[in-house]
């Protein structure tokens, strides 16, 4: 007899079959290497973009409750102070991560017979909380501003241009001035979520709207503080009654226990830091990254701190890892679905923790990668 529980194994072993298959590793992350099962690699795969240096967190009392209940920390208010002045709002929320963030904040604003226009390579989150809002959803071609205008033609109640600043998997921008543009003819609401681009680009780090000088024409916000600030956590900024509907109507912010107060204030020691310094330093790594790349031969469109090494196969970007594993360094594959089937990739995360010769190296290792497998 089966057990009940059977047809997991068939699905398992489907995903195996399509080189899909995903196993956790287990690592310690330091700066700007990781070590895994002893072995100590450079760490070309982490979201830590400015490298701030870690102080020590003094751990308090966890506050044990949602933040309508007794979880709301007075640190929470110094924080969503700062970062509603950094993004050029009037009020910000902190959620416990940026996938809540996206999935709260937009299931609360937009409803049934409202219109929604996401961008098609938009985040999980994104897509999820598209689902959640019950709003009727169209999906426009990348970055493709032609059938962004056809497709806002059509009705809706209120109207919804949703994008990423900085898109995680291709490191390349949204055009956000056009998006702010066509938003504004038809009186659309636009979001951007700018986990990638927050405190790495724009004006004092103030994120992507502000790379394209259009900061205040985004309606919302919604970010990250695990990312470019290297914390924990998600937000998002706008006006007062945009945060009070989330207040009140934003499910993964009311039904679950409050970001513990001392990542809260860890987070605010970060964003007091001096992150130009930070910023420069990341700035010259990409600039150093790309041009190695680019003489060996890979091609490399990104102009950011995200550059995508376009494999194609599944099996051959796993054999691709495999091979950066043995040789010192970690970059972990991306497939389906995190990415469209066909379309694997390495994907090359540049931090300011890289110092001049652990650049050189995993340019060295690279180059035989290419050789090797391009």
């Amino acid at each position: 007899m089966k057990h009940k529980l059977y047809f997991i194994d068939a699905e398992l072993e489907k995903i195996k079959q399509d080189n899909l298959y995903r196993k956790l590793r287990y690592g310690h992350a330091d700066g700007a290497h990781i070590t895994i099962n002893r072995k100590r690699l450079l760490n070309l795969c982490s979201n830590d973009y400015l490298g701030i240096p870690t102080a020590r967190m003094q751990i308090s009392q966890l506050q044990s409750s949602s933040r309508l209940v007794s979880g709301n920390d007075e640190s929470y208010k110094k924080l969503e102070d700062v970062l509603a002045r950094h993004k050029s709002q009037k009020s910000s929320l902190v959620y416990p991560t940026g996938y809540m963030a996206n999935l709260g904040a937009i299931s609360a604003i937009a409803r049934k017979g409202d219109l929604i226009l996401s961008d098609e390579l938009n985040h999980a989150s994104i897509i999820e909380a598209c689902r959640l809002s019950d709003a009727n959803v169209l999906v426009y071609k990348h970055n493709d501003m032609d059938d962004l205008r056809n497709k806002i033609k059509q009705s809706g109640k209120n109207k919804f241009v949703i994008t990423e600043g900085v898109f995680s998997m291709d490191g390349d921008f949204a055009p956000l001035k056009q998006i702010a543009e066509i938003s504004e003819k038809t009186n659309a609401v636009t979001i951007v979520d700018d986990a990638h681009g927050d405190f790495v680009v724009g004006k004092d780090g103030s994120g992507t709207p502000s790379y394209f000088g259009i900061a205040r024409k985004i309606d919302l916000y919604i970010s990250s503080l695990s990312k470019g600030l290297g914390s924990f956590g998600g937000y998002v900024a706008s006006q007062n009654n945009v945060v009070d509907l989330c207040i009140n109507k934003s499910r993964s912010f009311i039904y679950t226990s409050a970001l513990p107060s001392f990542l809260v204030e860890h987070s605010l020691k970060r964003f007091e830091s001096d992150r130009e310094k930070q910023r420069k330093a990341l700035g010259k790594n990409v600039s150093q990254i790309s041009k190695g790349l680019k003489q060996i031969g890979y091609e490399v469109h990104s102009k950011t701190h995200i550059i995508p090494i376009i494999i194609g196969d599944e099996k051959l970007a796993v054999e691709f890892g495999e091979f950066l594993f043995d040789s010192g360094v970690f970059a972990q594959p991306i497939r389906y679905p995190t990415v469209p089937k066909n379309q694997a990739r390495l994907r090359i995360s540049v931090t300011a923790w890289l110092s001049q010769s652990d650049i050189e190296a995993a340019i060295k290792i690279l180059d035989r990668a290419y050789k090797k497998f391009m």
